[in-house]
């Protein structure tokens, strides 16, 4: 049944894929025709797949197929059929038979919930069910019983007619019942047994005439009628009868209650079963009865007086319980928690309007609870439990619906604790005890407390609780006080703050206070129970609050008020003679433990709570309290106490040294657990241990103890000198006082205590290796200057105890096995780790001591060394520090060199090693894996090259390696942690199945037919799978096969559904399957083969659905340790994989997402810079699929080099595979990630390739040299887009790329010098069987893999530069270059040939070469058809000479894919004259946009207007401004901005010039007129808005300047804002929400005033009550369309940089002119500029970020400086191309994470100011105080320099790109009248600082001579200079 019921719950998970699976249940459920025959036999199984299908039903919604639903139905109807034992197997019993029905109805019920259809046939026949069970008269009643009690509990849905018929039939035959009796007059005669008072009189006669059967059936009656209420609604007069029934059943269960137990005639185990049947049934009437009420639709005063007559009923009931001699039955306390639920159920009812009337009764119920419960044992029993429970429900309920009647019942019960306390009147002597009702109450209002948890029920019970404490009956020692403590303590761990508060205050006086009465008179008169307060409640108190509270401030305010109180009894316990100070101090220790449990001791921690924690062990060490540190015997009796002498000190400070323990154990074990969380006991860094005034102050003056006390600090000596087991002598300590022995004492205690318990592990987070580690503790103290030798010796000492203690504590754990041995294990790792980092510490006391610990930890534990992650601190112990740490200090070279030494020294081979059997090296160190970058999986495979421990390695295994220059040490990493799971997990497999083995006692019960058919791998591979029957039993190991295949199944459903997956456990579960796998393969037990294939088919194909790095790499751990212990399995894998990939193909993933929606950084720059519609992200990452199929192919790499020799099969399989991915169409992705990838793809083909001419590929020669031809074309396929550049977020993963790229260019060289055989040009007479004559694939070859070198050479080289930016090293670019110099055409005709795309790509690549431009322009020309679709053909054949001539070609336009807009812009230009064609096709790529996307080219298209002759340009303006308002308002600001008059002294406007400004008013008159009603209205107000706002600068200008401020705050108080959607003009995202009219400022300003106004702002598409401010200037008398310019290039360099993924930082803010000389300017937020931040300090960029932000080296300051570095680089990219100048500090903004902002773009280009001077004579401003943050070393060496510098070539590199674009958008505005354009050459000499001619290499170098002269360049001072003497501006 076990197998059927998990095959169904698979089913159910995915029924559409397993349907098949289902229908194979249903037909072997009993059928139709068995089930109607008269006497049905139905077996075993039948009734297991019953239930099966049933169970799929419960658990499967929406399941179309009607069979499994029909199934059950017709089991359903033969359900009187069962009835008889004939029905049923043989061997079944009735429990079987009660069970069956039990779960049959359950399942059956729950599909009834599911599906309405089904509901409602199973309500149809279901009465006659019903009736048929109770008209049972067989033989076999019990089993029509067993039916009906299972029916009681889950009843299905049922038609309102038989409803009404059941209950009826319920009530006349199980109940004795008639309607005559119910009706007869006044109620006297209910059951014709008399009056209810006759039939108490009658008393225990009368319930003994009722059987034991009787009894059963009314239970069963009852709960029938119950849940046919549930069901349907009854007849309003059954509902009556109901009634009555049930409440003469209440009355009847008082009377029976009140028997006593010597009136029954039965005695023992008889009356037992009776009274238990007897409270059931009343138990089913009390239910049924709370049922009919609250289901009642009667309204008004009748169902007012019912509830209150069966709430009274049912309350009397419960009382009757609670005084009943059966109370203690199980039975009676359901009977009483039933009753209780009922109670609240019905005062729940009708609002909640009897809740008052049930309060009063229940009070009293409550105080008889809490009467009858126990006092002091752990539970009060169940009825105490559900009034608690009851209590809540109430209190919750009526807190919502009327809180005073809850507050009224809270205080009462509160009050109740004082009531009839009379006693404190009386004679002491004649004290009653305290009634153990206060006693429960006061428990009870605690507990309620704790569930409810509602700070106001705390405050209304806590004051009573303290008046009662502080000034009641419970301010003197005894049982209420203690109960009172407990209470309070409880509601503190709440962590409400105030009774928090409240509670800690009053209990820590309290402790004091105890403290404060010992020795004095009134001590030897206190009661027990003031001991025991002190002992236990209050301790009790204290450690439930600290586990009790959650809240992080609480607990920490708790944790410094504990250990104040720990340091306030130890001061005050000095004083106290005896052994008071332990025996206070001590019964705190487990709350310290509890609240100190998650305290990590690694982190900063406050000097005062450090203090805190050195007084407490200052005083553990004091009073004895720490566990022994010695093993000796001694003969002192455990509770022994030290006398009051001084020599006691000695005797205690001995034997808590040496043991045994004296005081409580449990206070050992707390000791020891807040060892775990104490902080190193290092108070100052600077005169630790020298400055005793803090240390004598933890001294009581009085005490004997104290420092003045000579012989108490001999005796602390003696005492230290024994804890460091001798290493110290006493005589050698002679300079150390006696409280810093004692303090010394105390950190030997906490530091060996720490490695005793649990081996030396700290609190720190799971995720933390060597931090964890006590020695971080233990080695702070060395740490501390200026040490005593003494002190010093000492503190060495402690170390060497603690290590030993955690070598001892390690060895005891030698024998452990399982979870505690990998415990062990992990301690041993986490104490190297430390050791091994502790290596590389300055101090060259710590190296030392950690060189000595470490070799003392080899020599005991050799395999420690060889640990993974040992391995990984050893090897990157020194270089996980940055270059620039260890350059300039010699010092720390020499260190370093040392550490290698010793690193050598650690490593050589020891005895143990030696010992072991020899091994293969090679073997052992052969599973490499292609570096993706990412390796945070497999914990060890890191990549490293030390030459001591490659050799150590060799020496392990027996062998002498020779190292060489490519061995990578990840191959050693990989090696070891892949052996040590490999040998975990086929343990774990191993040990399972031989437990398995060993329990198993049982024979299968038949026996299972030998199968004639082979069996285990042959099958396996052959596919042949007999359908064998399978054995009852199946064997564990196919147990586990279908077990693994689930849970595999999950992780790709879960995938699947976009869900993530746990690395680690999809990890853990593939190994442990592998395995599995491998087990099987080597037992001699027969195998379910079917089971087998398909975990080997999910091992296989499961990294590839989930497609992840971290399951990728998971997968190639297991492939390669499936193929390697089992060699045979290598073809099945292989071939699995193989299908895995080509279903990767099919389904378009990672590699072969061919269709992505977005590909690449090319996506993000639609449609400004490159053709194709604006697309957004996708959902997820393409790139972390690319890299898994990186990992993925570089498994089948090593494959191939593995199988190439001796595998045909295998060699077949990859054809195969490299076929489909090569075949046509190519379904490569061309994402820029995708290039190492796809290469090595090629790569392996090539390999592939290259096995052609071996003896068994001779045969497929000729398939294979059409193979190679396939990969050569596939590979220049990647060319076929134009080169990118991607950053990614890992550091090497653009080094993996290049070098991924150059490892394939070697091979493809090696092929053309080395060629091997023939070509196919020797072929071309022959023909292929499929593909044809081979001459058309010989045609070229040669050709192809020339231009295939070139460019991937190009390629190459390309990557190179981008991973490796600042290495001016010579490029080898030339000779990709000097390929194709030698023959372009030709090279340009072979890409035509193959691509068209190619060819265009490698005009990209090389946009100098006339001769390709040529070429490409004749190969366009020629084929101008098959190139309608490639917009980058646009410009070989649409040219000035093309449009002059008015060729044919253009007649193409129309047809033609559309292109970027920039590329249109150049178009508009005059050199194209405004062709109609042209113009048609740029029109409509516009059209082709949306408007928002064209707005930003709002000044380039103003300006094509100058050449519009046939108005097209105009139209389309039109068009846009009636499809976008925001377009339209945008063009008529650009329009009144661009209508400026030509300033006085510039030349005459040419009539051309004439025509287009007078064009512009008309212009915008014709978009004003083609307004709608509503365009209009927005228009106006959006205008005036701003009209009235600008204006306000005319009313400012003749006002004097010191009132212009007052005067801006009035006019805004004047303005309006006139609707809720307007919006910036220089933002329309930025919805307009108001203005702050105290923002207004005056600007010092040459001509009008400006004014700066701050607007409250909301996102557009956001959350419109987000308000935020934005500040902007309003320029009056300013020309700003030149900033507009300047600030487009700035956007489109920024989009470029955001495309690649690039960190450079550029704030291109809003400027939009909108009026001849008036404008609007956005304001940078949160900055400044360096001018005002010189205005308030006198340093420079240095030490203003110092102030701003941290000292050097912090995490503030640091971060600020690298948004420095990514602002600064970003601006001088920037800087390069548009040569901004008037670089002063007043234009050089910061903002408030430090960033770099540029502002003011007055020059740019070929303009200066002083009359284009031209002083500033750098390409970028790179100030002396600039470079200072920029580069530490002020020698261009530092590290952030080289960031700098590589982020500037990056940008670079990434403008160049995009060239053209930029160029276009500056093109356009040539003759836009802007000063920039009225000197020089200003666009040629913008395209040669993009040098187009330079490869990636020669333009890298370019910028890095760049940044070399901007650096701290004379001029730029210089110009700082003038700015400061002529205007005033800051340095």
């Amino acid at each position: 049944m076990e197998a059927l019921t998990e095959l169904c719950d698979l089913i159910s998970k995915n029924p559409s894929q397993y349907s098949s699976k289902i229908a194979w249940i249903c037909e072997r459920c009993p059928q139709p025709e068995s089930l109607l025959s008269g006497s049905p036999q139905i077996s075993r199984f039948q009734l297991n797949a019953i239930l099966a299908t049933a169970r799929f039903i419960s658990q499967c919604p929406n399941y179309e197929d009607n069979t499994p639903r029909m199934t059950v139905l017709e089991f359903l109807r033969s359900i009187p059929s069962s009835f008889s034992m004939s029905f049923w197997p043989k061997s079944y019993s009735h429990a079987m038979i009660t069970s069956f029905y039990n779960e049959f109805l359950s399942y059956v019920v729950k599909g009834t919930e599911l599906y309405p259809d089904f509901s409602t046939d199973v309500a149809g026949f279901m009465g006659g069910i019903v009736f048929a069970a109770l008209d049972d008269v067989g033989a076999d009643l019990a089993i029509s019983r067993a039916f009906l009690s299972a029916l009681a509990e889950s009843f299905p849905q049922i038609i309102p007619l038989d409803g009404n018929k059941l209950v009826t039939r319920l009530l006349d035959s199980f109940l004795g019942l008639s309607d005559t009796g119910a009706s007869s007059s006044g109620g006297n005669s209910i059951d014709g047994l008399g009056s209810p008072s006759a039939r108490e009189s009658k008393g225990v006669s009368y319930f003994l005439e009722e059987s034991v059967e009787y009894l059963e059936k009314q239970e069963i009656a009852f709960k029938l009628i119950e849940r046919v209420l549930d069901r349907v609604q009854v007849d309003t007069k059954l509902l009556e009868r109901i009634r009555l029934i049930t409440k003469e059943q209440l009355r009847l269960m008082t009377s029976f209650l009140k028997i006593r137990k010597n009136d029954w005639t039965d005695q023992g185990s008889s009356l037992k079963v009776r009274i238990n049947l007897k409270l059931s049934v009343y138990k089913a009437a009390a239910k049924l009865k709370v049922r009919s009420h609250v289901t009642s639709d009667t309204e008004g005063k009748t169902s007012k007086k019912l509830l209150h007559g069966a709430l009274a009923l049912l309350v009397e009931a419960a009382e009757a319980c609670l005084y009943s001699v059966w109370r203690r039955l199980r039975t009676c306390e359901d009977l009483f928690s039933s009753l209780l639920d009922g109670i609240s159920k019905i005062a729940f009812s009708r609002g909640g309007h009897l809740l008052r009337v049930l309060l009063i009764r229940f009070k009293q119920l409550v105080l008889i609870t809490c009467a009858q419960a126990e006092t002091w044992e752990s539970s009060q029993g169940a009825m105490f439990d559900s009034v608690l429970k009851t209590s809540c429900e109430i209190i919750e309920y009526g807190w919502t619906k009327d809180r005073a009647p809850v507050d009224t019942f809270i205080m009462g019960l509160a009050t109740s604790i004082r009531e009839h306390n009379d006693y404190e009147e009386k004679d002491a002597n004649e004290k009653k005890a305290i009634p153990i009702v206060q006693l429960n109450v006061i428990r009870l209002l605690a507990e309620i407390n704790v569930q409810v948890n509602k700070a106001e029920v705390v405050d209304t019970i806590l004051p009573l609780f303290i008046e009662n404490l502080e000034e009641g009956d419970a301010k003197t020692p005894g049982l209420l006080r203690l109960r009172i403590i407990e209470a309070a303590s409880r509601m503190a761990s709440l962590g409400f703050e105030k009774s928090y508060r409240e509670v800690i205050v009053l209990m820590m006086r309290s402790y004091l206070s105890k403290l404060s009465s010992i020795g004095s008179a009134e001590s030897n008169s206190l009661p027990e129970e003031a001991n025991t307060e002190r002992v236990e409640t209050l301790p009790a108190g204290f450690e439930s609050i600290a586990r009790g509270l959650t809240n992080d401030k609480l607990r920490v305010d708790y944790r410094q008020r504990l250990l104040s109180l720990c340091s306030d009894v130890g001061l005050a316990a000095e004083s106290k003679s005896g052994s008071c100070g332990a025996e206070f101090l001590g019964p705190l220790l487990p709350a310290v433990a509890e609240i100190c449990s998650d305290f990590d001791p690694t982190v900063d921690v406050e000097p005062s709570l450090l203090k805190l924690f050195r007084n407490l062990w200052f005083y553990v060490a004091l009073f004895g309290l720490a566990p022994p540190l010695l093993n000796h015997s001694s003969p002192t009796k455990p509770n022994a106490t030290p006398s009051n002498t001084a020599g006691s000190t000695t005797a205690v400070s001995l034997q808590a040294v040496n043991g045994p323990y004296m005081w409580n154990p449990q206070w050992c074990s707390a000791v020891r657990r807040i060892s775990q969380g104490t902080p190193p006991l290092v108070v100052s860094s600077v005169k630790w241990l020298e400055d005793e005034l803090e240390l004598n102050a933890l001294h009581n003056p009085g005490s004997r103890r104290g420092s003045g006390n000579e012989k108490a600090a001999a005796s602390q000596r003696s005492a230290l000198s024994a804890a460091l087991g001798g290493r110290v002598e006493v005589y050698a300590m002679s300079t150390i006082s006696g409280v810093k022995a004692t303090y010394l004492l105390a950190v030997a205690f906490l530091e060996i205590i720490r490695f005793s318990s649990n081996g030396g592990l700290l609190n720190c987070s799971p995720t933390s290796t060597a931090s964890r580690s006590a020695f971080s503790c233990a080695f702070e103290y060395l740490k501390s200057p200026n040490l005593l030798p003494a002190v010093f010796q000492c503190l060495m000492a402690i170390v060497h105890r603690a290590f030993e203690t955690a070598l001892s504590w390690l060895e005891d754990q030698i024998f452990e096995t399982g979870y505690a041995m990998d415990v062990k294990e992990s301690t041993l790792a986490i104490h190297a780790c430390f050791l091994i980092k502790s290596l590389s510490q300055r101090d060259e006391q710590i190296r030392e001591v950690s060189v000595k610990l470490l070799s003392q930890l080899r020599d005991t534990f050799p395999q420690i060394l060889w640990n993974s992650s040992c391995l990984d601190f050893l090897l990157f112990s020194v270089n996980n520090d940055p270059p620039s740490a260890v350059v300039s200090d010699p010092a720390w070279i020499a260190s370093v060199r040392a550490l290698y030494q010793k690193i050598e020294k650690l490593c050589k081979a020891n005895v143990w090693q030696r010992a072991q059997p020899t091994t293969d090296v090679v073997s052992l160190l052969s599973e490499i894996r292609i570096g993706t970058g990412k390796s945070d999986c497999w914990t060890g495979a890191k990549t490293a090259n030390i030459p001591a421990v490659m050799a150590a390695a060799a020496a392990s295994s027996g062998g002498n390696l020779k190292l060489m220059e490519s061995f990578n040490l990840e191959v050693l990493s990989t090696a070891i942690v892949s052996a040590t799971v490999k040998c975990n997990h086929s343990g774990e497999i191993a040990g399972m199945t031989r437990l398995y083995e060993n329990m198993e006692k049982a024979d299968d019960d038949f026996d299972v037919a030998p199968s004639p058919s082979p069996s285990g791998l042959s099958r396996l591979i052959s596919g042949a799978f007999p359908q064998a029957p399978q054995p009852k039993k199946e064997s564990f190991g196919s147990i586990l096969l279908n077990k693994f295949v689930r849970l595999l199944q999950k992780f790709v459903f879960s995938a699947e559904k976009g869900g993530e997956v746990d690395k680690s456990s999809f990890r853990e579960t593939c190994s442990q399957a592998a395995a599995l796998l491998l087990s099987t393969l080597e037992s001699d037990s027969k195998t379910n083969v079917e089971s087998f294939s398909q975990l080997l088919r999910l091992l296989c194909w499961c990294p590839a659905y989930i497609s992840t790095i971290d399951a990728m790499e998971t997968g190639i751990f297991i492939w390669t340790w499936l193929v390697s212990a089992a060699p045979q399995l290598g073809p099945v894998v292989l071939a699995e994989l193989v299908d895995a990939w080509l279903w990767t193909i099919d389904t378009k993933r990672g590699l072969f997402a061919s269709d992505t929606r977005y590909s690449g950084p090319a996506a993000k720059l639609r449609p400004h810079l490159s053709p194709g519609e604006p697309e957004s992200p996708p959902e997820k990452d393409p790139v972390q699929q690319i890299m898994a199929h990186k990992l993925w192919i570089g498994f089948l790499i090593d494959r191939f080099e593995v199988v190439q020799h001796d595998s045909l099969v295998q060699l077949l399989l990859l054809g195969r595979m490299l076929q489909s991915t090569t075949k046509l169409p190519w379904k490569f992705s061309h994402h820029p990630a995708a290039a190492g990838t796809f290469f090595t793809v090629m790569l392996l083909g090539l390999k592939f390739c290259s096995c052609q001419y071996r003896g068994s590929l001779q045969k497929i020669r000729l398939g294979l040299q059409l193979l190679e031809d396939m990969i050569y074309r596939a590979a220049l396929g990647w060319f076929a887009h134009e080169p990118e550049w991607y950053e990614a977020d890992h550091g090497n993963f653009a080094q993996s790329e290049a070098q991924s790229v150059s490892t394939f260019v070697q091979f493809l060289q090696n092929q053309i010098n080395n060629p091997n055989g023939s070509s196919l040009v020797d072929m071309k007479d022959q023909c292929h069987p499929v593909w044809g004559p081979m001459e058309s694939y010989a045609a070229g070859r040669d050709k192809r893999k020339q231009l295939l070198l070139m460019l991937c050479q190009h390629e190459a080289d390309r990557l190179e530069v981008w991973a490796q930016p600042v290495n001016t090293k010579e490029s080898t670019i030339s000779k990709a270059r000097t390929t194709l110099e030698k023959n372009p055409a030709e090279h340009a005709r072979t890409a035509f040939a193959v691509d068209p795309r190619i060819a265009f790509s490698l005009g990209a690549r090389f946009p100098t070469n006339t001769d390709l431009k040529t070429e490409l322009s004749q190969l366009v020309q020629t084929h101008i058809l098959e190139t309608r679709n490639i917009p980058e053909a646009l410009p070989y054949f649409v040219t000035p000479k093309a449009v002059d001539e008015d060729s044919p070609l253009l007649r193409q336009l129309p047809y033609w894919a559309a292109c970027s807009i920039t590329q249109c812009l150049e178009f508009f230009t005059p050199a194209y004259k405004g062709h109609p064609r042209v113009m048609a096709y740029i029109l409509r790529v516009l059209e082709s946009y949306p408007p928002s996307k064209v707005t930003f080219f709002m000044p380039q298209l103003i300006q094509a207007l100058r050449y519009d002759d046939e108005l097209l340009v105009e139209g389309y303006l039109l068009r846009a401004a009636q499809r976008s308002d925001v377009f339209a308002h945008i063009l008529i600001w650009q329009l009144q901005g661009e209508t400026c008059a030509p300033e006085q002294g510039k030349e005459a406007m040419t009539p051309k010039t004439q025509a287009f400004l007078a064009l512009l008013p008309v212009v915008r008159e014709h978009i004003i007129e083609g307004f709608g009603p509503e365009a209009r209205d927005v228009f106006k107000r959006e205008f005036d808005f701003f009209e009235k706002v600008t204006s306000i600068s005319g009313v400012l200008y003749p006002l004097p300047k010191e009132e212009r401020r007052a005067g801006i705050k009035r006019e805004l108080e004047k303005i309006q804002l006139d609707g809720d959607d307007l919006y910036l003009p220089t933002a329309p995202s930025k919805l307009v929400k108001g203005i702050q009219v105290n923002s207004g400022i005056p600007l010092q300003s040459a001509a009008k005033v400006p004014i700066m106004i701050t607007f409250d702002v909301a996102d557009r598409d956001g959350d419109p009550n987000d308000i935020k401010p934005q500040a902007c200037i309003f320029k009056v008398g300013d020309d700003c369309r030149q900033d507009v310019l300047a600030l487009q290039v700035i956007s489109l360099l920024r989009d470029i940089f955001g495309a690649v993924g690039l960190n450079l930082y550029l704030y291109p803010y809003g400027v939009l002119p909108t009026d001849p000389e008036r404008g609007i300017i956005e304001v940078v937020p949160n900055s400044r500029s360096r001018s005002q931040m010189g205005e308030t300090t006198d340093g420079g960029l240095y030490e203003i970020f110092q102030q701003d932000f941290g000292p050097v080296g912090s995490p503030g300051f640091e971060t600020a400086r690298e948004n420095f570095i990514v602002s600064s680089a970003g601006y001088a990219v920037a800087s390069l191309l548009l040569q901004p100048k008037d670089r002063h500090n007043g234009n050089l903004l910061f903002d408030s994470v430090g960033r770099l902002v540029h502002i003011d773009f007055g020059f740019i280009l070929e303009t200066s100011p002083g009359g284009n001077m031209r002083f500033e004579s750098a390409h970028f401003k790179l100030s002396h105080e600039m470079t200072q943050l920029l580069d530490p070393s002020g020698a261009m060496k530092s590290d952030t320099w080289h960031l700098f510098e590589s982020l500037c070539v990056k940008g670079y590199l990434c403008a160049r790109r995009h060239m053209n674009g930029i160029i276009n958008t500056v093109l356009m505005m040539v003759e836009s009248g802007l000063p920039c354009f009225s000197r020089g050459e200003p666009i040629a000499n913008l395209r040669k600082r993009f040098r187009p001619e330079m490869s990636e290499r020669e333009a890298a170098n370019h910028m890095i001579h760049i940044c070399a002269d901007a650096y701290n360049k004379w001029t730029t001072a210089g110009y700082d200079l003038i700015q400061y003497l002529q205007q005033g501006i800051e340095k």
